[in-house]
C-alpha cells in the first residue's frame, strides 16, 4: 500500500469517503478498464505487484496507490511512461537521466535532476525534490517498495497485452495530469496507425523479427498470450503488427539460441525487421547490424535481393517500446514498406 508524505496524506483524507476503486492489474480483465478517479482530486490506481525476488517464482501481491490529480513533482524511471507524460503536456522534474532518449528529452523539465539508474534509485535526491508521484515500470519495478516510502508510486510495467497496456496508462496518466480528451484522442490515432500498419502486412508475406547485437543474431518469437518482459518486446512485430512469421513455431526452431546466416537462408522471409541492440544500448566498438548482415550468405535471401530487410528505431523496440510518441514511431517503421 502507498506511503505517502504529511502533505498527500492529508489530502488524501479529504476523499477518504469519496475514494473509487482502482482499475489495472495484472488481469487482461481489469486492464481493459478504465482507473478511478475522484472529484477531490485523485485517482486511484491498483496492480498486482510481483514481491519475489529476482530468481525465484512469481508471486503476487494486490496493491493499490492512491495519486494526486495534476502532481507538480513527478519522477519516472519508466521510460514508456516519461513518453506518454510528455505527449500528454506533462513535465518530468527526476528520471535516470542517463537512459532518457534523445527524443524524450524535451518531456525533462529544464532543471531535471538524476533520480539514478533504472535499477537504483539515488533515494537521498528523490527525498530531497519531495515528489507528488513517482512511475516505475519494467526494469524498475524492484524498485516499489523503497520509492513509495517517499511518494505514491505506481508500477505500469506491461499487463495483458501491448496494447491492453498501452490503453490502460495513457487513460491512467490522462486522468492524472487532467488530460483526459488528449489521451483519448491519442489512443484513437495510435489504434487507427496500427491498424492500417497491420492492413499493410497482411499483404506483404512473411517476415522475421531480428536482433543483432555482439554480431550475434536472436530470432525473435511472437508472445503466445504472455506479452510481458522480453516476451512482449520481442513479440511487438507479429503480435501488435501483425507479421506473419516465417517460422512457425521460432522458440522450438532456434532453442532460445542465437541463429545463424544460414538459418535466414533456409526460412527465407520475405521481410527481416531488424533491431540493433547494440545502438539502442550505445555499446562501445559495436558492429552496425547492417554491417553484420553485409554478408554473401544473407545476400542470398529473398529480404536482401528485394530491398526488404527493415532497420527499426533501435531505441523506440529495444529501450522504451511503449508510450505515445513511442508507438508512432513504431507504427512508421512498419509502413515505410509501403512507399
Amino acid at each position: 500500500m502507498s506511503t505517502t508524505r504529511p502533505l498527500i496524506a492529508a489530502s488524501l483524507a479529504l476523499v477518504t469517503a469519496v475514494a473509487l476503486t482502482g482499475c489495472a492489474n495484472g488481469s487482461d480483465e481489469a486492464a481493459a478498464d478504465a482507473p478511478a478517479a475522484d472529484e477531490a482530486g485523485t485517482v486511484t490506481f491498483s496492480w498486482d505487484r510481483n514481491t519475489a525476488g529476482e530468481d525465484e517464482e512469481p508471486a503476487y501481491e494486490p496493491t493499490t496507490v492512491e495519486v494526486p490529480k495534476n502532481p507538480e513533482t513527478i519522477v519516472v524511471f519508466d521510460m514508456a511512461s516519461l513518453d506518454t507524460i510528455g505527449a500528454l503536456g506533462g513535465e518530468v522534474a527526476g528520471a535516470p537521466l542517463d537512459s532518457v532518449p534523445d527524443y524524450l528529452q524535451g518531456h525533462l523539465a529544464d532543471d531535471a535532476f538524476n533520480a539514478g539508474t533504472l535499477f537504483e534509485a539515488d533515494l537521498v535526491a528523490i527525498e530531497a525534490q519531495q515528489p507528488d508521484l513517482i512511475v516505475i515500470g519494467g526494469r524498475s519495478a524492484g524498485l516499489f517498495e523503497d520509492l513509495n516510502e517517499i511518494a505514491p508510486t505506481v508500477d505500469l510495467s506491461i499487463a495483458g497485452s501491448f496494447q491492453e497496456t498501452l490503453e490502460r496508462n495513457t487513460t491512467f496518466l490522462g486522468e492524472v495530469l487532467g488530460a483526459e480528451d488528449e489521451a483519448a484522442e491519442a489512443l484513437a490515432q495510435l489504434e487507427d496507425g496500427i491498424a492500417e500498419a497491420r492492413a499493410i502486412t497482411a499483404e506483404a508475406g512473411t517476415g522475421l523479427g531480428l536482433m543483432v547485437s555482439g554480431g550475434r543474431l536472436n530470432a525473435m518469437a511472437p508472445s503466445e498470450g504472455d506479452a510481458t518482459g522480453r516476451n512482449a518486446r520481442g513479440g511487438l512485430i507479429y503480435d501488435v503488427f501483425g507479421v506473419e512469421p516465417a517460422v512457425e513455431d521460432v522458440k522450438g526452431a532456434t532453442h532460445g539460441e542465437p541463429v545463424s546466416f544460414e538459418f535466414l537462408l533456409e526460412h527465407d522471409p520475405d521481410f527481416l525487421w531488424v533491431v540493433d541492440r547494440d545502438a539502442a544500448t550505445s555499446a562501445e566498438g559495436a558492429q552496425a547490424a547492417a554491417t553484420v548482415l553485409d554478408n554473401d550468405i544473407v545476400k542470398q535471401t529473398t529480404a536482401f535481393q528485394n530491398d526488404q530487410i527493415v532497420y527499426l528505431d533501435p531505441t523506440a523496440w529495444y529501450i522504451v517500446f511503449g508510450g505515445i510518441q513511442t508507438t508512432q514511431i513504431m507504427i512508421d517503421d512498419v509502413l515505410q514498406i509501403a512507399d
